[in-house]
């Protein structure tokens, strides 16, 4: 973790350095601006050593120290710093990281607290088991850093614990509730053993048949095993609960799809496009059902949208193969072959193309 850099601080109140001790940390400093750490950390100590009640000459050396990986070497000092200013939030912040990159997570969160750091104090947060209050720390820190993988690792870390967390406690606590049986039905889907997700959705329906989303996950169950005449019946049930539910509108008119329904598929589909728009799964489901009922210009409009939200998803290469059929019914010969060219070359970019889509 590299440490901020901190000013030199020549004169704190009440208390001034003499030139020699001056003279020290600015070689300090500069041997630390070229890299220099050995160097750095020698001139730091003798500055502390000539004047051992100036805080900052021991801020300097912690911080020299954890420049050059001495996490262990650099608490001394900084523990010495704070010890003659404990206000001296470097000092908290540097022994935060010293403490952190050796393993004492704990004593590291009450010096970050101290400071502006979230991204540190949720790193030490995670570590010490502190999920419920890491999230926000990573989240805040993250506005700054969106594309920081440290972070994004971190985060998703403490929010996977923390509802492992969640979820023990509930599965622990309240193992009979429709909750309990909808996050074990959770866990069954996840691992596709479909006939056990099924029996733990219809045990909590049948404790709370009016809990949001269960009837939209029971329905995919379903949909897994292709089961669409059952998917179509939990779905239906799920936009009958919860009308401003896109997702549940769009699976809806994704199992009509599959049934060949294509008005009431694009019906709902349609709808769930105005609950939800510029979804890129809607959107080519919606021109699979323009297809079937013949109208190849809403069809066209909605896969080339697809094509236009996400050039290179697989989704993308499965509207080229569509846009391709479509132009060779029309006999646009050159069209078809464009697409088919598009489609090859994002399956052939992919590891693992899958079949063909339909």
């Amino acid at each position: 973790m590299t440490p901020v850099l901190i000013v030199v601080l020549f004169v704190l109140v009440g208390q001034g350095p003499s030139a020699e001790v001056v003279q020290h940390i600015q070689a300090g400093a500069q041997a630390e601006k070229e890299h220099n750490l050995d160097t750095a950390i020698a001139e730091f100590r003798k500055a502390s050593q000539l004047d051992p009640k100036f805080p900052t000459a021991f801020l300097h050396l912690g911080q020299a120290y954890i420049e050059a990986g001495r996490y262990a070497d650099a608490v001394g000092p900084l523990k010495q710093a704070l010890q003659l200013d404990s206000t001296l939030v470097p000092a908290h912040q540097l022994l935060g990281y010293a403490m952190l990159a050796q393993g004492y997570a704990a004593e590291a969160v009450t010096h970050l607290e101290k400071t502006q750091d979230k991204a540190a104090l949720g790193i030490a947060q995670t570590e010490s088991g502190r999920f419920a209050e890491a999230v926000p720390n990573l989240q805040a820190a993250l506005t700054s850093r969106p594309n920081d993988p440290d972070l994004l690792y971190y985060l998703g870390r403490a929010s996977g614990l923390l509802s492992k967390e969640s979820m023990d406690t509930l599965l622990g606590n309240y193992p009979e509730s429709a909750r309990a049986h909808q996050a074990m039905a959770e866990n069954y889907f996840v691992l596709r053993q479909m006939p056990q997700a099924e029996k733990e959705y219809l045990e909590a329906l049948r404790i709370r048949p009016e809990t949001p989303n269960l009837h939209l996950e029971l329905g995919q169950v379903y949909a897994g095993s292709s089961q669409w005449d059952k998917a179509e019946h939990e779905f239906r049930l799920e936009t009958k609960q919860q009308p401003g539910n896109a997702e549940a509108a769009y699976r809806l008119g994704s199992a009509l799809l599959q049934q060949g329904k294509a008005r009431e598929a694009r019906a709902e589909l349609t709808r769930a496009d105005h609950l939800k728009p510029d979804m890129p799964e809607t959107q080519y489901a919606l021109g699979k059902a323009a297809s079937l009922e013949g109208d190849t210009a809403a069809a066209e409009k909605a896969w080339a949208k697809v094509i236009s939200m996400e050039a290179n998803s697989p989704l993308a290469a499965q509207s080229h193969f569509a846009l391709a059929g479509l132009y060779r019914k029309e006999g646009r010969t050159a069209d078809a072959e464009r697409e088919l060219t598009e489609f090859k070359k994002l399956t052939s970019a992919s590891e693992n193309p899958g079949d063909a889509p339909k």
